[in-house]
């Protein structure tokens, strides 16, 4: 692996591990809704912007129900569960949650595509589970009926990446990955905007809500596609996934700089079964993955 490729992978990472922090911040004001909205249009519109400028065409006519249902499993849905889990657990605690994306992945496969569970992907499976229960009752945050309903609201976030790759896989395999990206974040504003009025604006919008809520969307997703897609083009996409394990350090560190969130040793016992877990669900020892691990997006 090239010093470049190391440090997109290591930008990527920071990047996708802020947006947890940045949900902390915007998800009080604009509440779980409008957050989710929010990111999705701005990074939408910037990435039909770049497609656009690219002179790529985005097959709209043919291609809608794919970006519309890619959009609802893989942005809208799980976006908005953690803007909601974001308003009571720490960044770090939804950053590790999010990284049990491949398990579910890997038990959406099993169910809906056939793929087989080998004693390996079960043991993943197995300190994964462990993991999550570890981090979720003994982690910092009390462990209360909010606590467990933001945890299940990620799990639940995390289980909608694994049923869109599943169907990224069986039905939408021939659209172009970028095309995918960007069609997906339209199609996800468009479905998230008959619930908007669901959700009122809790607190006041200021310019400091702004920028955050901007830099969710245009670092957080349209630029970190952008950095994704280059490197499943130089490193293929089972080492572009190698991103999953860094995520939730970075979330940590930039939970604990930037909002003061406790790192105990628990919490990085729960983070390194996680981590674990899902190396041995993802990296098999089988040939090199053809296609794009969709759960992965953030």
């Amino acid at each position: 692996m090239r010093s470049a490729d190391i440090c997109r992978l290591l930008i990527l990472a920071a990047i996708w591990g802020a947006s947890f922090l940045f949900l902390r911040i915007v998800a009080p004001v604009l509440g779980a809704l409008w957050t989710a909205e929010v990111r999705v249009a701005l990074a939408g519109c910037a990435m039909l912007l770049f497609m656009a400028i690219s002179k790529r065409a985005m097959n709209f006519k043919s291609n809608w129900k794919q970006y519309v249902l890619i959009g609802t499993l893989n942005s809208a849905l799980p976006f908005s569960l953690f803007s909601y889990a974001a308003l009571t657990l720490p960044a770090g605690y939804s950053a590790i949650l999010n990284a049990t994306s491949p398990l579910w992945g890997a038990l959406v496969g099993a169910a809906i595509l056939g793929e087989r569970l080998s004693a390996r992907k079960l043991v993943g499976l197995l300190i994964g589970v462990s993991g999550v229960a570890f981090l979720v009752r003994l982690g910092p945050a009390a462990f209360t009926p909010q606590v467990l309903i933001a945890a299940l609201a990620c799990a639940g976030a995390a289980l909608c990446y694994g049923l869109a790759g599943a169907y990224s896989k069986k039905t939408s395999s021939d659209i172009a990955p970028p095309l995918m990206a960007t069609g997906s974040q339209v199609g996800a504003a468009l479905v998230l905007l008959p619930f908007l009025p669901l959700s009122p604006i809790k607190a006041e919008v200021t310019p400091f809500i702004v920028l955050v809520a901007a830099m969710l969307a245009l670092l957080c997703s349209a630029v970190a596609y952008l950095i994704y897609f280059r490197l499943i083009a130089d490193l293929g996409p089972t080492k572009a996934l190698t991103v999953t394990f860094l995520i939730p350090l970075f979330a940590l560190l930039w939970g604990a700089l930037f909002l003061h969130e406790a790192i105990t040793v628990n919490m990085l016992i729960g983070c390194t079964m996680v981590v674990v877990a899902t190396w041995l669900v993802v990296f098999q020892p089988t040939p090199a993955l053809t296609s794009v691990p969709d759960h992965v997006h953030r």
